[in-house]
């Protein structure tokens, strides 16, 4: 196998060597294999096999160049030379100057979860890996309550509050049998209004990320602008 450091000239790439260049660039964004497959729509085993040298479709291929933004679709279809130290290290300043960083933190309490979402304006709540028929809805699930929980919570007297956290603990618990991990972080933005005269608004944004269970990270990347929902 040929180092990052290596100039090497625009040809076909190996199975062994595109395997090389997409593990460098899912580490280059912090992704877990599970991650990529999610946003490339592929399986993590099908990840797996490319990362592990073995032979991959044209439709695999454009999958992963669609996942990594690469402009042109069929760029693992034609010849490409492997980027060298220089071009890694500026696709990663690159990258951080676009992304953040977040700890991923364990979510395992329906009365944590409930404080969190009380504290939060809006929030992006993403599973991280391709997620069962029933794991899919039941995290559905969890996020429509929690979001009707947070346009009402001042609602509640505090001793009400503790059937909330029962039904979230269900949600959770119910995921966990599934295979479903949570993690969650927060973050503090601004956010623009359309009119040029309003007045930019401070928010807190609530990460609720669904990983597989004994496969989740210590933190992920996120974009430093994008939308979330309210």
């Amino acid at each position: 196998m040929m180092s990052a450091t290596e100039k090497t000239n625009p040809r076909l790439l190996t199975p062994e060597e595109l395997g090389f260049v997409v593990k460098l660039y899912r580490e280059l964004r912090q992704w877990s294999q599970e991650q990529l497959g999610e946003i490339s729509g592929l399986s993590t085993r099908t990840i797996q096999r490319v990362e592990d040298g073995q032979a991959s479709n044209l439709d695999t291929r454009r999958a992963l160049a669609r996942a990594f933004e690469i402009e042109d679709v069929d760029a693992f279809n034609k010849p490409y030379a492997i980027p060298t130290e220089e071009e890694l290290k500026a696709a990663k300043e690159r990258f951080e100057k676009e992304n953040i960083t977040l700890p991923a933190l364990p979510l395992t309490t329906g009365k944590e979860l409930a404080g969190l979402v009380e504290l939060a304006s809006m929030d992006l709540s993403t599973p991280a890996f391709d997620l069962s028929r029933e794991a899919d809805e039941r995290f559905a699930e969890l996020i429509d309550y929690f979001r009707d929980y947070r346009d009402c919570a001042d609602c509640y007297a505090q001793r009400d509050k503790f059937a909330i956290y029962d039904e979230l603990q269900e949600h959770i618990d119910a995921l966990k049998a599934l295979g479903v991990s949570l993690r969650y972080a927060t973050r503090k933005m601004v956010v623009k209004g359309a009119l040029p005269e309003a007045k930019p608004l401070p928010v807190t944004v609530l990460y609720v990320i669904a990983f597989e269970l004994g496969k989740e990270p210590t933190e992920f990347a996120t974009p430093r602008s994008m939308p979330v929902g309210w």
